[in-house]
């Protein structure tokens, strides 16, 4: 096929795994001649990048066919279909299947089909369609959870990706075989609301009953990591598999968003300070060496400086590391765009400033504590790989590619360790 389509993603983690699979079906069906977006809709902001986008690319491709979709696009598909420059817009339940692809190359929409979205909320099944392998050599992403049933009042996302459904058990463990047979080291889990997987199962599973079966019935894997928790939802076995299970990596990302009571409440989050302040320290506890990465959102509607004063300790408090701060960006559509007391514009900037300085003193801590000591290191390319606590190490020589070595920590350069 020639002239095969440009992909472009914003956002998540999840969507650049999806654009992938969506370059297979777009293959498979032999499109040609088009720019297809995938887009991210977790703030206002990430809209109008989309149509900032979207505005450059027409300009770059004047003669390819202008295909947008992902978050953005299910979420509001009025505000693409206004614009001139969109040939088409596909919701997400729409972008991973065959047919849509089928359709896009056979016999180009027209104007009556221009947009095609249905309600992301009667999907109960998991994109059926799987890759193998997205990510670097070394390192693969496998999705076993979309969507998400929670409804915390700064987040659009769940009218983008619909309520939670999981891959089962069999069919991950199946996937993850065939990765390690191509000689994958390493397997990222990856999903919306990923503590949520199995609920929607035979039998409800926890996350914990999936991570021991994968490391059980697969026993080649050398390295598991699992993507963004929700402390307040782990259970049982997942602690078990933390504290027994060297396999899996002691590397968590937290999904905290604050570290005030009230403000968490106001959130609709299901977690107090306490809890996750509790959980962090019963992980270190079971695994010593463990590292934290945690998201926080500074200046959410009504937070006072003593409110933000939480959060700021609440890095130290539970030790973490690697900080995602998110400036609160009001987003039309969620209650908390309603709430009158908005935080002033230059407060919210300053506050994530403050945050973000506390986030590169604690990697600072990090980096320091883990010179001299003996590490194994998955390598992404020749001379760069990562502990098993996610830490990026450079090298002076050359190293065989997705494999791991074990070698020395000698030194820190800026945010990376070296050997």
């Amino acid at each position: 096929m020639t002239n095969a389509p440009k992909f472009t993603t914003l956002g998540c983690r999840l969507n650049a795994y999806e654009t992938e699979a969506m370059k297979e079906l777009s293959q498979q069906a032999g499109l040609g001649n088009a720019v297809v977006i995938n887009t991210c809709a977790v703030t206002a902001e990430a809209v109008r990048k989309a149509r900032q986008e979207i505005r450059r690319l027409r300009r770059e491709n004047p003669d390819a066919r202008l295909i947008v979709t992902g978050c953005a696009a299910q979420t509001e598909p009025e505000t693409f279909a206004a614009m001139d420059e969109v040939d088409a817009i596909i919701g997400n339940t729409e972008k991973m299947r065959p047919e849509t692809w089928n359709g896009l190359a056979s016999n180009f929409i027209g104007e009556t089909e221009k947009v095609q979205v249905d309600d992301i909320m009667s999907v109960t099944e998991t994109a059926g369609h799987l890759i193998d392998g997205f990510g670097t050599r070394s390192r693969a992403y496998v999705q076993v959870q979309n969507g998400c049933d929670h409804r915390c009042t700064f987040c659009i996302i769940p009218y983008g990706r619909g309520n939670s459904r999981s891959v089962p058990a069999g069919v991950v463990v199946d996937q993850i075989k065939r990765l390690v047979d191509k000689g994958y080291n390493e397997v990222v889990l990856t999903g919306v609301d990923l503590t949520s997987w199995g609920a929607d199962l035979p039998a409800q599973p926890k996350l914990g009953d999936l991570v021991m079966r994968i490391l059980k019935l697969v026993p080649d894997l050398a390295r598991l990591r699992i993507s963004s928790i929700d402390s307040i939802e782990v259970d049982e076995n997942l602690m078990q598999s933390i504290a027994t299970e060297p396999r899996l990596m002691p590397h968590l990302h937290l999904s905290l968003q604050h570290g005030d009571d009230l403000i968490l409440k106001r959130m609709k989050r299901r977690h107090l300070r306490d809890d996750a302040i509790r959980f962090s320290e019963e992980a270190r506890k079971l695994r010593p060496e463990m590292t934290f990465g945690a998201d926080i959102i500074a200046g959410f509607p009504t937070e006072t400086e003593a409110h933000f004063e939480n959060s700021l300790k609440l890095v130290q408090d539970c030790d973490l590391t690697w900080l995602h701060v998110f400036p609160y960006s009001k987003r039309e559509g969620t209650p908390a765009a309603k709430i009158p007391s908005q935080v002033n514009g230059n407060d919210i900037k300053s506050r994530a400033a403050r945050l973000r300085a506390a986030g590169d003193a604690q990697v600072a801590k990090h980096l320091a504590s883990q010179v001299g000591q003996i590490h194994n290191i998955l390598m992404e390319n020749s001379r760069m790989g990562r502990t098993e606590q996610f830490t990026e190490v450079v090298f002076n020589a050359d190293q065989p590619e997705s494999q791991i070595v074990t070698a020395q920590i000698i030194g820190v350069s800026g945010t990376q360790l070296t050997a």
